[in-house]
């Protein structure tokens, strides 16, 4: 009997030598597959107010990062203090011309260096109306580039891209015509609680219309951004073994977390 209550109590004293702070640790991927009208997609979900959104283009050289694989492998936040939050992925971060300087706007550590454009023109970028995606003051949005600049909301990154996918939970109204054209896409959304940011790639090519109905009824962001295409998206994945880009790219969106 003594022996028997020895051994269960050795037995909870093992137990209890495990840190409860283990299960803590422990994060979640940050990116799941989803099928949606028989075409596969890689989702990735961030929550801003653990993690961390960053836009690149130049490095402190001057020249273009131009590969998913060369942005840095830690945050430490603009005042270099904050603890250190690792690169969890990373994908292209939309439009850019030959010198991989950026089509629109672009915002980095709330500094401007490009300003928004509002031309017209040919393309995905000028299919109107095209929008904003940004980041600010622990608040997420993707906006249609005219009511960016009419609130004009306090940015620490923003990336101009087109066509917008989803405008307050409707498609774009061209999309009825564009449903022949069949790519591989990556795109942005935003939850209506402002801090949940919803990235995802087409792993199959898509129509944009269907690429919109993935945001607007599976990851249901209200607003949802077109960052980019073509016959294979770029996305830069250690937990899915995904290395990033072969031809460089331009503005590169990269997230961070504990």
């Amino acid at each position: 009997m003594l022996r028997s209550l020895l051994a269960v109590i050795v037995l909870l004293g093992g137990f209890c030598l495990v840190p409860p702070a283990i299960a803590e640790t422990v994060q979640p991927p940050p990116c799941r597959q989803v099928v949606h009208e028989g075409a596969r997609h890689t989702v990735c979900e961030v929550d801003i107010r653990t993690q961390s959104i960053r836009l690149y283009w130049k490095r402190p050289d001057g020249q273009a990062y131009g590969h998913l694989g060369r942005l840095p492998n830690v945050d430490t936040g603009a005042d270099g203090r904050a603890p250190p939050k690792k690169l969890r992925f990373a994908l292209n971060g939309g439009m850019f011309k030959a010198d991989l300087s950026p089509v629109g706007l672009y915002v980095e550590g709330g500094r401007e260096h490009i300003k928004a454009s509002t031309a017209r023109g040919p393309g995905n970028f000028h299919l109107k109306p095209n929008g904003i995606f940004w980041v600010g003051r622990g608040r997420a949005g993707v906006a249609e580039t005219g009511a960016y600049l009419r609130h004009k909301p306090a940015a620490d990154i923003a990336t101009q891209s087109g066509p917008m996918l989803v405008i307050d939970g409707k498609l774009h109204p061209l999309f009825i015509r564009a449903q022949a054209s069949q790519k591989m896409r990556d795109g942005v959304g935003v939850k209506a609680d402002g801090h949940t940011v919803v990235f995802a790639v087409s792993d199959d090519p898509v129509s944009f219309a269907a690429f919109g109905r993935l945001f607007r009824d599976v990851l249901r962001t209200p607003n949802a951004l077109f960052l980019d295409g073509g016959s294979a998206p770029a996305l830069y994945s250690p937990s899915l073994s995904r290395g990033g880009n072969f031809l460089p790219l331009g503005p590169m969106l990269a997230v961070y977390g504990p």
